[in-house]
């Protein structure tokens, strides 16, 4: 294979574009070097908000410079994912891909040589902008490459390497956070970790093919789509449905991953002991991408996304409310397995509502609102599980997860397994 994405041979193969093949090795392969890719992105996400009672404690931190760093990465993931998604459409998928985990590596190992809060901050936005398109471009690399109908099984198969990433962060943060190897603080080996894996990967991705699909279309359309295509019809209702679901979406999906430390710290845990717990919890993260894998191609889309976060919203409720061990940990771990169930299908769908044209720009820009609204959501929510507590934090995110249901059973598309155009 090139690495433009031609299949070599001399068969009747050897013309014929990767996703209308049978599913074979190059696919697992590309899966697999997607799936690594998405393994540190998500390394990335739950890396703060597993450390932030740590952050708070040794840096001692106030509330709103602890929010300042929980946002400054999500503001660079939302410029990344808008930026790099849009850059995709112009300059194809593989270009983009090599360069937003190369950004991603170099400063988040960087941000472990930070000497103040500022500096640290500064490295997260940096390290943000390389690895917000992460996944917008997983999504829609895989959706043009990858036969219809194992489609969102092999998205499905790729975020289940990704979330590995998720217990990884919490038992090595649970491990390194009471140590000093080396005489450097625990969490600061947590970043060079991150960012010397990430380095690898991109060494790994240099085979990569370019999209057969986006190779085509701009053989077909060599003019670039602008991108207000996304903001007029026949695309502007999709793309505002899609970036109200990403706002919301978020509330729960990281609202959980960012705060559920200081969600136990303030139900009088320690921070070790919070950190056991949470790193129990997230083992349900790779146990529910798993799950999703014979969903995704049973299941329509639109009805899995909902269904899946319904029951988000009545797990974490139980979760904030929850004050034994035994039914934090398993609230916990219920919520983290249907929030990957969501996390599957969401990121199968999405692209798939979208033509070629506009898949990268539309996928990026929306799914930059959920990076936004992370963003914001420390300063939001931080000050009220502070005044309130626990339970009003997740009855909030409760009915943010049922307005977004409601919005996608009346205005969500019908995906199904299509090929895509």
């Amino acid at each position: 294979m090139s690495m433009h994405g031609e299949v070599r041979g001399t068969g009747p193969a050897a013309a014929i574009p990767l996703h209308e093949q049978p599913l074979g090795r190059t696919h697992y392969r590309l899966v697999a070097l997607v799936g690594m890719g998405l393994f540190f992105d998500l390394y990335e996400l739950f890396l703060a908000g597993t450390i932030t009672g740590v952050l708070k404690q040794q840096l001692h931190l106030s509330t709103y410079e602890l929010s300042g760093i929980l946002a400054s990465a999500f503001v660079g993931q939302f410029l990344g994912a808008l930026v790099l998604g849009r850059l995709s459409d112009v300059y194809g998928r593989r270009r983009m891909y090599m360069v937003n985990i190369a950004v991603y590596a170099g400063f988040t190992l960087l941000g472990a040589f930070s000497p103040n809060v500022w500096f640290l901050m500064a490295t997260r936005f940096l390290a943000g902008l390389g690895i917000g398109a992460e996944m917008t471009l997983s999504d829609t690399y895989l959706s043009e490459t990858m036969p219809a109908k194992v489609r969102g099984r092999m998205i499905a198969i790729a975020y289940t390497i990704g979330f590995l990433a998720v217990p990884a962060v919490g038992f090595l943060a649970r491990w390194l956070v009471p140590l000093h190897p080396f005489g450097v603080t625990g969490w600061r080996w947590l970043f060079v970790l991150g960012g010397l894996g990430a380095a690898l990967v991109v060494v790994a991705r240099r085979q990569m093919p370019e999209s057969e699909q986006w190779l085509a279309h701009r053989e077909r359309r060599p003019e670039r789509v602008p991108f207000a295509a996304i903001l007029r019809r026949p695309f502007r209702g999709r793309t505002t449905l899609f970036s109200v679901v990403m706002i919301l979406q978020v509330f729960g999906y990281y609202g959980f991953g960012t705060l559920a430390v200081l969600v136990l710290q303030s139900k009088g845990f320690t921070v070790v002991n919070s950190l056991s717990y949470l790193a129990v919890t997230y083992l349900g993260y790779p146990i529910g991408s798993v799950l999703a894998v014979p969903l995704m191609e049973r299941v329509e889309r639109k009805y899995l996304v909902m269904g899946s976060a319904a029951l988000m919203a009545l797990f974490g409720l139980v979760f904030g409310v929850a004050s034994s061990v035994p039914l934090i940990l398993i609230s916990g771990g219920l919520f983290t397995m249907a929030s990957n169930v969501f996390s599957n299908a969401i990121h199968t769908y999405l692209p798939e509502s979208f033509p070629a044209s506009v898949r990268g720009t539309a996928s990026g820009a929306t799914y930059a609102m959920s990076k936004l609204s992370t963003a914001v959501q420390p300063f939001l929510l931080l000050p009220l599980l502070n005044r309130h507590g626990s339970g009003a934090v997740f009855a909030v995110i409760t009915v943010a997860l049922l307005v977004m249901v409601a919005l996608i059973g009346v205005w969500g598309p019908i995906s199904g397994r299509k090929p895509l155009e």
